[in-house]
C-alpha cells in the first residue's frame, strides 16, 4: 500500500485529538478565542486607519502584523473548528484546498518574521536618528518596506510549495493538525533531498535573517541608550523596545515548541496542540500588548469606548425627556 501511487484527489488528515467529553469545551474556547483575534486585530486596523493622528509608521506598520494574524489564524482555525465534532475517521480534505493550507499558514509564519523585522528597523530609526527618522520613514518607504516584507515571504513559500506539489503521492494520511509543506512531502515516496535542502535553507535564510537583524538593531539602541544622559529618552526607548522584544520572542517560542515536542513520540499528541498554538497565542496577544504599550494607541482605544458609554448616556437622557 505504502508503494502505490493513489490517483485519488481526498487525502485523510488526522487533526487534533479530543474525546467526546471534550468537544463542547474545545469547541466553544477555540470560537471565543478566534472571535477574539479577529475583533481585535480587525478592530485596531480599522482604528488605525479612520484615525488620522495614527497615521504614523509605527501604527500603519503595525497593521500589517494586524492583517497577517488574522490571516493566519482564519487559515487555520475555522478548519480546526469543523473538525471537532467530526471523528478521526471521517477527517478528509480536497488535495487541493490541503495545498492552499498549507501555502497559507507558510505565508503567515514568514511574514510574520519579515514584518517584526521592518518594525525593528523602524524603531531602530526613531530612536538612533531621532532628526532624521521624517525624511526616512516616509509614507513612501513605509509602503515599500510593507510591501517587501509580504512578497518576499510570498515568493519563498510559492517555491516551497511548488517544489512540493510536483512530487507523486503514494500515501494519503497527514498526521499533523493542519496542512503544512512537511505533511504533503511526506505523501511522495520520491526523492526528498531538494525538499529537505530548500525546506532548510529557506528556514535558515529567513530565522537567522530575522534575529541577526533584531539583535543587530537592539545592540545599537542599547549603545545609544548607554551613552545617552537623557532619562527619558531611554526610558521611551525601553518600553518600544520591550514590547517589540516581547512580541518577537512569544512568536518564537510558539513556532519551536513544536517542533521540539515532535521530536518525542510520547509527546505526539502534545505537539499537535503546540503546533496550534503559533497562530494561537501570537495572534491573541500581539493586540493586547501593543495596546496595552502604545501610549497613543491606549488612549484612542479608551476614547472609542468613553465614547460610546457618552452617546448612550445621552440616547438614555433624551429618551428619558421624551418620554417625560
Amino acid at each position: 500500500m505504502e508503494n502505490q501511487t493513489f490517483s485519488a484527489d481526498i487525502i485523510s488528515i488526522e487533526g487534533l485529538k479530543v474525546s467526546p467529553q471534550s468537544s463542547i469545551p474545545a469547541f466553544i474556547l477555540l470560537l471565543l478565542i478566534y472571535i477574539f483575534i479577529m475583533v481585535s486585530n480587525i478592530g485596531l486596523v480599522v482604528l488605525i486607519t479612520m484615525e488620522r493622528s495614527l497615521h504614523q509608521p509605527m501604527y500603519l506598520l503595525f497593521c500589517n502584523m494586524s492583517i497577517n494574524d488574522a490571516f493566519g489564524a482564519t487559515s487555520i482555525i475555522p478548519r480546526l473548528l469543523g473538525d471537532v465534532f467530526t471523528p478521526i475517521t471521517e477527517r478528509y480534505i480536497h488535495y487541493i484546498d490541503c495545498v492552499v493550507q498549507a501555502f497559507a499558514s507558510h505565508f503567515h509564519a514568514g511574514t510574520s518574521h519579515t514584518v517584526l523585522m521592518i518594525m525593528a528597523f523602524d524603531r531602530y530609526v526613531a530612536i538612533c536618528n531621532p532628526l532624521r527618522y521624517a525624511t526616512i520613514m516616509t509614507n513612501r518607504m513605509v509602503v515599500k518596506l510593507s510591501s517587501g516584507a509580504w512578497v518576499a515571504a510570498f515568493i519563498s513559500v510559492a517555491i516551497l510549495l511548488g517544489l512540493t506539489i510536483r512530487l507523486t503521492r503514494c500515501r494519503q494520511v497527514i498526521f499533523n493538525p493542519y496542512c503544512d509543506n512537511a505533511s504533503l512531502f511526506k505523501l511522495s515516496c520520491q526523492n526528498l533531498l531538494i525538499n529537505h535542502i530548500y525546506g532548510l535553507g529557506s528556514a535558515v535564510v529567513i530565522l537567522g535573517s530575522s534575529l541577526g537583524s533584531i539583535a543587530l538593531t537592539y545592540l545599537r539602541i542599547t549603545i545609544m541608550c548607554l551613552r545617552s544622559k537623557n532619562k527619558t529618552l531611554n526610558s521611551k526607548a525601553l518600553q518600544t523596545c520591550a514590547t517589540h522584544l516581547t512580541v518577537y520572542i512569544i512568536m518564537l517560542v510558539t513556532s519551536f515548541t513544536p517542533m521540539i515536542m515532535h521530536r518525542r513520540p510520547e509527546w505526539a499528541d502534545s505537539g499537535k496542540v503546540a503546533s496550534v498554538m503559533f497562530v494561537v497565542v501570537s495572534p491573541a496577544l500581539n493586540p493586547i500588548i501593543y495596546g496595552l504599550q502604545c501610549t497613543q494607541l491606549r488612549q484612542k482605544i479608551l476614547s472609542v469606548f468613553h465614547g460610546n458609554k457618552v452617546m448612550d448616556g445621552k440616547s438614555f437622557t433624551k429618551e428619558k425627556t421624551f418620554h417625560e
